[in-house]
């Protein structure tokens, strides 16, 4: 694949948790590309399978490995066998998460009217799923903590190691409509920094990167109609991205690769770095 620049990561092993999905598969492949051994983790082994072949095909050094981020045992297993294979752990990214529709509104505002209104179709802020909303916070809250536990001891153990959550504009300011993965995000955001303090006598940097609007299979039909115009969602987040576009998946690398490099970002660790067109930048006026 092509870089924006190289670091030299040969000799380290990554770990790439949701490293099967549109965004965290191009991290995979550059870290490989910089001479990292990378382990390529989600739920389904076909697909993790798959990215390690075409890590593997353009003479990169990978293996997938079907996981559940919340499944603590199987996350110990991967780890043993990470180790066994590759010597070690020097790089985690925390790419798993998501959301669910049994924590989202249809509305993005609440009418007085709605509470008596009778329709199966609308889910107002009353009719949240409570399970619903705790299934996506367990799945990017305690799916970035439970990694962080498994994978982390390694780098602690040799006194060096790096950890890049991934966290989301949400985090900065809520989205209308999924206050579950909002609340979520943000809680990956002040876990980074929390970690970050906690980890920083231990040689352990921990930092996130935020992604702005990467159209991506989760949300390809709310921001893209099927004849490739911007849905109505789509379109209020062009108009509020300063760059006026959605963001390509290899435009995360240039950040990636600056934080899991020591020698670039040595004195880095607490931040939460938004690649967002200027989303986050921006009022609205």
């Amino acid at each position: 694949m092509k870089l924006p620049f190289k670091v030299d990561l040969n000799g380290k092993t990554a770990v790439v948790t949701g490293g099967s999905g549109v965004l965290c598969s191009v991290m995979a492949k550059a870290l490989a590309a910089c001479g990292a051994s990378v382990a390529v983790m989600a739920r389904r082994a076909e697909s993790v399978e798959k990215i390690a072949a075409e890590i593997m095909s353009e003479g990169g050094v990978a293996k997938g490995f079907s996981c559940d981020v919340m499944d603590r045992d199987r996350l110990e297993e991967v780890e043993k066998e990470i180790v066994s294979e590759f010597g070690g752990i020097d790089i985690l990214i925390n790419g798993a998460g998501g959301n669910h529709p049994k924590g989202t509104t249809t509305k993005e505002y609440l009418f007085p009217e709605d509470l008596s209104a009778i329709d199966p179709n609308i889910t107002t802020f009353f009719d949240l799923d409570p399970e619903g909303v705790q299934f996506v916070f367990n799945l990017n809250f305690l799916g970035t903590l439970l990694p962080t536990q498994v994978f982390l001891k390694t780098m602690v153990q040799k006194g060096s190691g790096v950890v890049i959550n991934v966290s989301s504009m949400n985090a900065f300011t809520p989205l209308t409509k999924i206050p579950a993965y909002s609340g979520a995000k943000a809680a990956v955001s002040n876990f980074t920094q929390w970690l970050a303090v906690h980890m920083s006598k231990a040689g352990v940097r921990v930092n996130a990167i935020a992604p702005g609007f990467f159209v991506t299979d989760q949300n390809r039909a709310l921001m893209m109609n099927p004849d490739g115009t911007p849905t109505e969602r789509g379109g209020k987040v062009l108009s509020n991205t300063p760059l006026s576009r959605f963001g390509s998946p290899e435009e995360l690398i240039g950040a990636l690769l600056w934080l899991a490099d020591d020698k670039s970002s040595s004195f880095v660790t607490g931040t939460v770095i938004p690649v967002d067109g200027g989303f986050s930048a921006y009022s609205g006026v």
